[in-house]
């Protein structure tokens, strides 16, 4: 045997790379930019505003109001995340909430459905119309960008053949999905109400219950975790958020709003889907190498499928939502809703080239259009400018991903 074999044979073996967290904060931060830049731009935007608009941007009235205006954007922005992270894009959904809105309000006021079921019956029909879109997507193999503009074009053009004119005359309880509150059951502690401050408190200690488990369950099975110094900051900076939240709708004229129940509900159970089943696993599998997917068994068809499946669910309900919130159905409604979907994942990180995004990501791009439009719209801005402007942070956005991902390879 050979000396230089014993050395070898001496030597310890090599340590093996902890998942401890215990690396460098900066260099996390450095590789996770994209992600905390847009928490960071969210920030800057409302303190800018805040200014601007001599403190009336966050006035609790105007969060409730914030909330309320953009439920429509949230709930479609969850669907397009897990389309363009597939590598799909979705230019009906405007025109499905116009069509399907109008349906429900022609089942409540001219055939006397009520509104209950005309609600479950919209999403039912959403579903379909994603069946249909699906079809010719996952199965014929038609690229979704021509598929969903066809659909653009046939669901706006049925929405103005069932509506015509405006459908109005809705009951107060549908109309209350996106105008209503949820009552004051347990009083009022001074001046706030006594359930929104119930339902924040709930929210931080789920939030933090939750982050601290997931983060154990890392450290557990030796996986890679962020440094504990990012952990606690990013835990106690969404705590902080939640609790002054908590605080202004407490004090607003109603409280908790009916339709943030509904996106938050929305919102934990697509983040569960994403990040903890198969078929999240599947959906970042296709956008982010299709032929590795292939070979390693995922079903693309049917995972395609049931992507569009479920977007026109979700245009199920932000169809409900916004019909809700103006009392009666158009057929303009909707007009745009797909470019402030669209705009609201990219603005919230999701790659161009899909294969990432997240849905929490999503909702901060979604906030961060709903606190231009509004803080413009307290300073009386133009509507055209608000459009130009909604542009220019969009073409940032995706620039800045773009020189991100430069930067890291």
């Amino acid at each position: 045997m050979s000396a230089s074999t014993t050395v070898e044979q001496q030597q310890p073996p090599a340590k093996k790379p902890s998942g401890n967290g215990s690396g460098s904060l900066s260099g996390y931060l450095g590789q996770n930019l994209r992600q905390y830049g847009m928490v960071a731009a969210l920030v800057i935007i409302v303190v800018l505003f805040q200014i601007l608009t001599d403190g009336k941007l966050l006035y609790p009235n105007n969060i409730a109001a914030l909330i309320q205006q953009n439920a429509y954007v949230l709930i479609l922005a969850i669907g397009m995340v897990m389309v363009i992270v597939a590598g799909h894009i979705d230019l009906s959904v405007g025109s499905v909430v116009a069509f399907i809105g109008g349906i429900c309000a022609l089942l409540i006021s001219d055939h006397n459905v009520p509104w209950l079921l005309a609600v479950i019956v919209s999403v039912l029909i959403g579903g379909i119309v994603g069946c249909w879109q699906g079809f010719w997507i996952a199965y014929v193999g038609i690229p979704a960008f021509i598929v969903t503009l066809g659909g653009m074009l046939l669901f706006r053009g049925l929405a103005i053949v069932l509506v015509g004119t405006t459908v109005a005359g809705l009951p107060a309880g549908f109309n209350n999905i996106s105008n209503g509150s949820l009552p004051s059951a347990l009083g009022f502690l001074a001046d706030l109400d006594g359930l929104t401050l119930l339902i924040g408190v709930i929210a931080i200690a789920g939030l933090a219950v939750a982050q601290i488990r997931a983060r154990r369950s890392l450290l557990r099975n030796d996986l890679r975790t962020e440094p504990f110094a990012a952990f606690a900051g990013k835990l106690a900076v969404s705590a902080v958020a939640i609790g002054y939240i908590t605080y202004l709708l407490a004090k607003s004229a109603g409280g908790t709003p009916v339709v943030l129940i509904i996106v938050g509900v929305l919102v934990l159970l697509y983040t569960f889907i994403m990040n903890n089943t198969v078929f999240g696993r599947h959906i970042y599998a296709l956008g982010g190498n299709l032929p590795a997917a292939v070979l390693s068994g995922v079903k693309t068809k049917r995972v395609n499928f049931m992507i569009f499946v479920n977007m026109g669910l979700l245009a199920g309900v932000a169809a409900v939502v916004t019909t809700s919130r103006a009392g009666a159905a158009v057929a303009a409604a909707g007009n745009n809703f797909e470019l402030d979907a669209i705009a609201a994942a990219f603005i919230g990180g999701t790659a161009v080239s899909g294969g990432i995004g997240k849905v929490t990501g999503a909702i901060i791009g979604a906030f961060i259009m709903g606190v231009l439009n509004m803080g413009l719209s307290i300073m009386n801005v133009d509507p055209s400018w608000q459009m130009a402007v909604k542009g220019l942070v969009l073409i940032a956005a995706v620039a800045f991903d773009i020189l991100n991902k430069r930067r890291a390879k």
